[in-house]
């Protein structure tokens, strides 16, 4: 956990090790790159203005090699902070001041995402693009694809709901969960990259096709005529 206020690292610290979580903490950007190189956390949890390096450039570096699950914490709450924060890989935006119930909880659904379901699943396949969902990997063309848990998850609800038009409400909910329904910018940001990382033009969808005014819909065939 990064941030440069010692009255909240010691606040969250206290609050997470008191639920069972192990926590290292750091003071500035370059402290928190050093702490994951060396403990390869299970989640990271960065705050925006630190020293030095800020948080948007924390989670850049990270995820250039790793998908572990982050959750940013600004005072700034305006949408286009949050959504730089979301496109550039974190999984999760949270503004000061915050409620330790609701971080926890947000905690959990995204330890709950990174771990998967358990049990065997199929391996699915749609054109060029297969799914393993007992190992969770991703590939097109063959070659691996390195999605973070929310991307993820929210390629396997459409995939298990494949030819339906989804409604943004309907995925907010399944993916995020009921206290989301209303962040429609989180919805856009996660498809846009799903979309650079699956299609071959972004612009022109084959899998992910967007229904205007109503949600999306996952193409079984790779094919929006499917």
């Amino acid at each position: 956990m990064a941030d440069d206020e010692p009255q909240i690292r010691r606040s969250l610290q206290v609050n997470l090790e008191s639920k069972g979580y192990a926590v290292e903490t750091a003071e500035s950007g370059a402290g928190a790159i050093s702490a994951f190189q060396n403990r390869r956390p299970d989640l990271m949890i960065v705050d925006v203005i630190m020293p030095g390096m800020n948080g948007v450039e924390v989670v850049r570096r990270i995820r250039e090699s790793s998908t572990v699950p982050i959750i940013v914490l600004s005072a700034v709450g305006d949408e286009a902070h949050k959504v730089e924060a979301l496109e550039i890989g974190a999984d999760d935006y949270m503004t000061k001041p915050f409620g330790m119930e609701e971080l926890l909880a947000r905690i959990r659904s995204l330890l709950r995402r990174a771990a998967g379901a358990h049990g065997p699943q199929p391996v699915y396949v749609a054109g060029s693009l297969s799914v393993n969902f007992d190992r969770r990997d991703v590939a097109l063309d063959g070659k691996p694809v390195k999605l973070t848990p929310t991307e993820y998850d929210l390629l396997k609800y459409m995939i298990e709901h494949a030819g339906k038009v989804l409604t943004h409400r309907m995925l907010l909910q399944a993916v995020w969960g009921p206290a989301y329904t209303e962040q429609a910018q989180y919805l856009r940001v996660f498809v846009g990259q799903l979309r650079k990382k699956l299609e071959q033009d972004p612009t022109r969808p084959r899998f992910i096709v967007t229904d205007p005014g109503v949600g999306y819909r996952f193409c079984a065939e790779g094919d929006p005529t499917s």
